[in-house]
C-alpha cells in the first residue's frame, strides 16, 4: 500500500468515528430519521478497515520482516519496559501511528523514597505528576538526525492510574482524543529523520520543555527535551518508537535495537548509559559536512 493509500485509509477511518461518535451523541437527545442499528454502521466500517489493513501488515511482515535498527537509548539512568515489542507485535496492539514496534518505559530510580506510585484501587483518584520519577527526566536524540517536527504546547495532565481515573480514561477521554486526532493522541512529540528512511518519535513529552525544533540538526546524546504526561497517557513516561516516514498517519513501525541494551522485555528493568554527545564545534563540522 503506497503512502497516499495509507493516508486515504487513515482519514476514511477517522471520519467513520466521527459520524459514529457524533450521531450516538446526537441520538442521545433527537430521535435520529432511520433505525437505530444503522448507527452502528460507521464504527462497525471503522474496525473492518482497521482489521483488514493489520491483516495485511501482519502477513508482510512474516514475508519480508524488517531488520532492526541499532540506535543509542532516549534516556538515561535505570528505567523498566512496558509494553515492549520482545513480547508481542504489535505492541500497542495496533499497527496503527507506526506504533508497531513501540516501546513504553518508566523511570525505576534505586532510591525507594523516589520509587513510581503503584495502581491504586480506590484512593487518590489521580495523582501530580511530580510524583512520578520519570516526569521531567531528560530526552536524548538516539543518533545524528534532523529535527522534522517539535511541538509542546499541550498540558500535562494527572496521572490516570486508578480504577476511577483508568474508567475515565478509557471512555471519555479516550473518546474524545480519537477525534482530536493524533497529535491528541501523542501528545507533545518530536520526530527525528535519522537518515536512510528511519524516523525516530517521542510522544508524551513535558510541555515547555522542547529544546529543538523543526530544521535543526542534533547528534547523538544530545538532549531534546524531558519526559512528561500529555496525550494519550496514564502518567509520566517515554513512549519512543521507529518508523519508516514522518508522517504518524502513514508510516509503517520499524524495530530497534538500542545499543548496550538490546529490547527490555516487558517488566523488565534496565540501566542506559548516556551516548557521548559531540563537542558543538565537533557536531557543526559535521553539519556542513552534511549540508
Amino acid at each position: 500500500m503506497s503512502v497516499r493509500q495509507r493516508k486515504l485509509v487513515a482519514l476514511v477511518k477517522r471520519l467513520l468515528w466521527l459520524i459514529f461518535f457524533v450521531q450516538a451523541i446526537a441520538g442521545a437527545f433527537v430521535d435520529m430519521p432511520y433505525n437505530y442499528w444503522l448507527g452502528w454502521l460507521p464504527g462497525l466500517g471503522a474496525i473492518a478497515i482497521s482489521l483488514v489493513t493489520a491483516r495485511s501488515v501482519r502477513q508482510q511482515i512474516a514475508t519480508d520482516p524488517p531488520a532492526p535498527v541499532e540506535v543509542e537509548p532516549p534516556v538515561t539512568g535505570r528505567w523498566s519496559a512496558l509494553n515492549s515489542p520482545a513480547d508481542k507485535v504489535p505492541s500497542h496492539g495496533t499497527h496503527s501511528l507506526g506504533q508497531t514496534y513501540a516501546i513504553d518505559i518508566t523511570a525505576e530510580p534505586d532510591d525507594p523514597a523516589r520509587a513510581r506510585p503503584g495502581f491504586a484501587w480506590l484512593w487518590p483518584i489521580a495523582r501530580r505528576n511530580r510524583a512520578f520519577p520519570a516526569f521531567g527526566a531528560p530526552l536524548h536524540a538516539v543518533a545524528d538526525a534532523t529535527v522534522v517536527h517539535a511541538e509542546d504546547d499541550q498540558r500535562d495532565h494527572l496521572s490516570r492510574n486508578s480504577l476511577l481515573a483508568l474508567v475515565y480514561f478509557m471512555l471519555i477521554e479516550g473518546v474524545g482524543r480519537i477525534l482530536g486526532g493524533t497529535r491528541r493522541i501523542v501528545g507533545n512529540h518530536v520526530v527525528l529523520d535519522l537518515g536512510e528512511g528511519t524516523y525516530a518519535m517521542y510522544a508524551h513529552v513535558q510541555r515547555g520543555s522542547l529544546a529543538v525544533r523543526a530544521g535543526d540538526k542534533v547528534v547523538a546524546g544530545q538532549r531534546l527535551g524531558n519526559c512528561g504526561n500529555s496525550g494519550n497517557s496514564t502518567e509520566p513516561h517515554v513512549h519512543f518508537q521507529l518508523m519508516d516516514g514522518p508522517d504518524l498517519n502513514t508510516a509503517k513501525g520499524v524495530p530497534f535495537r538500542w545499543r548496550g541494551i538490546g529490547v527490555p522485555a516487558n517488566r523488565e528493568v534496565f540501566t542506559a548509559e548516556q551516548a557521548p554527545e559531540q563537542a558543538p564545534e565537533q557536531a557543526l563540522a559535521k553539519n556542513l559536512i552534511q549540508n
